[in-house]
């Protein structure tokens, strides 16, 4: 397949489009509420919390452990949209399964959440593992900015429909909000289905395995994968990139999962933070196109140092606002570098690993950002207790706590400081040329 055919680019960023949906409307939307109130229906908050938590930790371990495994698998046998299909369209029969879960069965909505979790990261892997076969180093930020703004539109007019529907249920033919919460469990399984097919029509697999299929791949692709550990010595740029990665995105993903419940802390409505939520897709969508064009102008590390200075500013401002005016506000300052960070990160770690290992090293680069927003809610957690025990006010608390998030910024520029990519991108080429 050739780098930067049209065709291809378009066919990789509509699965951001596609899989997106489930990101927004289910895992930051839908999912949480309807299990609190529909499938935990007279159960203590408490509880049904921790069951949620358990469930999104299952899934997102199971994953990380996984991811390097399979990426190396799939790097040998030459299996990369084939894992990407496989992981794609489990999670959308699971996500499809869940509108056929009756109130109160906690248990199978979880278990169907979980894999439909894993399907979703799952896919992540083979996905950003593409990128380095549809860009060429050139365009690889234009193109990965290009798949994460697709990803906000697409997540932000199927979430924008579906909070429709459950606002009026009655102008869609439904009985009730209940039943409108349902079939955007169906509108985004068939939305997934449906938009990854671009990707399977027009992106190629790259490249010829070295494995073989079935067994031999496998035994190939744990060779690479201890290989590759044995080789640390000639990743000091990768693995201090990923090091930095973990620490900022911890940031960046804590500020995504815990947003909700800092403003409901400070006494925001439901409705407010859902529109915040909307305000944060749909400035995300152009802003994460044209920090493409500004990775290509000032170099991807550049621009990360001015979207993690973005949201050091965000942290020291959130712990100070005290209206839902100000809560929109932040939302339209995080939707300019949301995206942002998340594609010019994707695309300058692309360049600094050997292409035919892309599978094996995304996978790597999925595991850190599974095991981010881990530090962050409990750093948060903990900086809460402890002003609270010093006899301050839950609302002081919290303001204290969500600027203490701005360390994990610090400390991932300082180390990002110190990453070369000239140096990373000969380090890749001589575990290529090996």
């Amino acid at each position: 397949m050739r780098a930067d055919d049209r065709k291809a680019i378009f066919g990789w960023a509509l699965y951001d489009w596609a899989n997106s949906a489930f990101a927004t409307t289910i895992m930051a939307g839908f999912f949480p509420l309807f299990f609190k109130q529909f499938w935990s229906s007279g159960v203590d908050v408490t509880e049904s919390t921790a069951r949620l938590g358990l469930a999104n930790s299952i899934g997102g371990v199971t994953v990380a452990l996984m991811a390097p495994l399979l990426g190396a698998i799939a790097d040998k046998g030459t299996a990369k949209k084939k894992f990407l299909i496989f992981f794609a369209y489990m999670g959308v029969l699971m996500t499809l399964s869940l509108y056929t879960v009756s109130r109160g069965d906690w248990l199978t909505a979880l278990v169907l959440y979980v894999f439909a979790v894993i399907g979703f990261s799952g896919g992540n892997i083979f996905y950003d593992s593409l990128l380095t076969s549809v860009a060429s180093g050139r365009k690889l930020d234009l193109v990965s900015s290009m798949g994460f703004a697709a990803g906000y539109l697409g997540g932000g007019l199927l979430f924008a429909l579906n909070v429709w529907m459950t606002l009026s249920p009655g102008s869609f033919g439904f009985a009730g909000a209940h039943e409108a919460v349902r079939f955007s469990f169906l509108s985004v399984g068939v939305w997934w289905a449906v938009f990854s097919i671009p990707l399977l029509l027009f992106v190629r697999e790259p490249g010829r395995g070295s494995g073989g299929n079935g067994p031999n791949a496998i035994r190939a692709g744990i060779r690479q994968l201890s290989g590759t550990f044995h080789e640390i010595r000639h990743l000091k740029t990768i693995f201090l990139f990923l090091l930095a990665y973990w620490l900022y995105i911890d940031g960046v993903d804590t500020i995504i999962v815990m947003a909700v419940d800092y403003g409901m802390s400070i006494g925001l409505q439901a409705n407010d933070l859902i529109l915040a939520l909307l305000i944060t897709q749909f400035v995300g969508f152009p802003c994460a196109a044209g920090f493409g064009y500004l990775g290509g102008r000032l170099g991807a590390r550049k621009s990360i140092f001015i979207a993690i200075g973005v949201y050091l500013f965000v942290t020291v401002w959130g712990a100070f606002m005290d209206s839902k005016q100000e809560f929109y506000i932040l939302a339209i300052i995080i939707g300019l570098v949301q995206g942002g960070i998340q594609a010019l990160s994707r695309s300058l770690y692309a360049r600094i690993i050997p292409a035919e290992k892309s599978a094996e090293y995304f996978g790597f680069y999925n595991m850190i950002g599974k095991f981010a927003a881990v530090l962050g809610p409990v750093l948060m957690g903990g900086t809460g207790l402890a002003v609270r025990a010093m006899g301050y006010s839950g609302v002081t608390a919290s303001r204290v706590s969500i600027s203490s998030i701005s360390i994990f910024f610090i400390a991932g520029g300082i180390l990002l400081y110190f990453v070369n990519e000239q140096k990373g991108v000969e380090e890749a080429r001589y575990l290529s040329q090996k």
